[in-house]
């Protein structure tokens, strides 16, 4: 075969093969998503400037995960671009023309936020519908799945009866067993500017899809976790509390007694459903996206199970005030995920969640070890 076959053939096969934009590639989610449909056979495209590591320092820096990515998945295209950045955004999607895009890029800290809300609205705001307008421009037709958060529902859920348990709140009522579902109230409640600007996000993704008839949803996430998270203390919960655990730093409890619970989804399963999404798009829709009651877990109990693990007990020290708009007892209902597509499910249990992060985070600080 010649050269000028070869070009035309290796052409071909990239022009015929499904291409997918990712944003905040180098993150949690957008790592993972990467890998997901890499195996699957897509061309990737992914785009990250490492804002994580001017949000939250050193600590927050996902150039390995960067770097993970160009050595594992084969034809891995990176894009340096900051989403707020909005000609280049326009421009990148009418270059790729992608045939999903699946946006995770944000500012994650509800803490963080109020000391930069600028850059918060317009990372979270502002990107998101240089986004979704790029892609109405480009690419209308392609399915758009972005990363909203639970915090669009603010503090409303800690109106409801709680009951105090030994290691946990737990919900009064039998009606929210299950969690919260999509169709509880979003506004009349502190968010923190954080939450205020995913809301702003989250509703323009849905009126994409509802007033421009794209293919759109926004997954409101619970605690999203997995073992590519960079955890710090404002922003990774449960990466950064095994993360402690293993070092030997303390971990800062703020109230509740420790008794918050959340639940936990591995990244992998997050990426799942945005195949089945991809799959079978709908307009417009938002889905709780979080572990469930089975993969729920307070403070106090994970402190128990990484423990278990480790050998080690937690150092902690408890700081007899929330964090404000903070959610006393959060669960995701995943029933209308799984009536609308009831092929997907939580297959990554809270066991298994624990011993990757930790795994994960013990690889991590031996590389450190031989590197120094």
């Amino acid at each position: 075969m010649g050269p000028l076959l070869e070009l035309n053939c290796k052409w071909i096969t990239e022009r015929w093969m499904k291409s997918i934009l990712v944003t905040g590639s180098s993150g949690l989610i957008g790592s993972e998503v990467c890998l997901y449909f890499a195996a699957e056979g897509w061309q990737i495209h992914g785009v990250d400037n490492n804002q994580r590591a001017v949000f939250f320092g050193p600590k927050g820096d996902t150039r390995w995960n960067q770097h993970r990515l160009e050595a594992r998945i084969k034809g891995f295209v990176h894009h340096e671009l900051d989403i707020r950045d909005r000609r280049g955004v326009l421009d990148l999607l009418k270059l790729v023309k992608p045939d999903a895009i699946v946006h995770t890029a944000a500012q994650p800290s509800h803490d963080l936020a109020a000391s930069i809300p600028f850059d918060d609205f317009d990372t979270n705001a502002v990107g998101t519908l240089n986004m979704l307008e790029a892609a109405r421009q480009a690419v209308p037709e392609s399915p758009f799945v972005s990363m909203s958060t639970n915090k669009v529902y603010g503090d409303a859920p800690n109106e409801l009866a709680l009951k105090e348990l030994e290691t946990r709140w737990e919900y009064a009522d039998e009606e929210y067993w299950t969690g919260i579902p999509e169709t509880f109230r979003i506004d009349q409640s502190k968010h923190s500017i954080f939450g205020a600007s995913k809301v702003a996000s989250d509703v323009m993704v849905q009126e994409y899809g509802r007033y421009f008839g794209m293919p759109t949803c926004a997954l409101r996430g619970g605690c999203l976790t997995g073992p590519s998270h960079s955890g710090v203390e404002l922003h990774g919960f449960l990466s950064y509390l095994i993360k402690c655990n293993l070092t030997g730093t303390k971990y800062n409890v703020f109230g509740y007694r420790g008794k918050q619970v959340r639940d936990n989804i591995h990244s992998l399963d997050v990426a799942r459903f945005i195949a089945a999404f991809l799959a079978n798009p709908r307009a417009g829709e938002v889905y709780n996206i979080g572990g469930g009651r089975a993969n729920s877990c307070s403070i106090i109990e994970a402190f128990q199970k990484i423990a278990d693990i480790s050998g080690k007990a937690m150092i902690s020290e408890y700081v007899d005030q929330n964090r404000s708009g903070d959610h006393i007892c959060y669960i995701s209902d995943l029933r209308k995920m799984k009536v609308h597509y009831p092929g997907w499910n939580i297959t990554k249990s809270l066991d298994d969640i624990f011993q990757e992060i930790y795994t994960s985070w013990a690889g991590r600080e031996e590389s450190a070890q031989v590197t120094t």
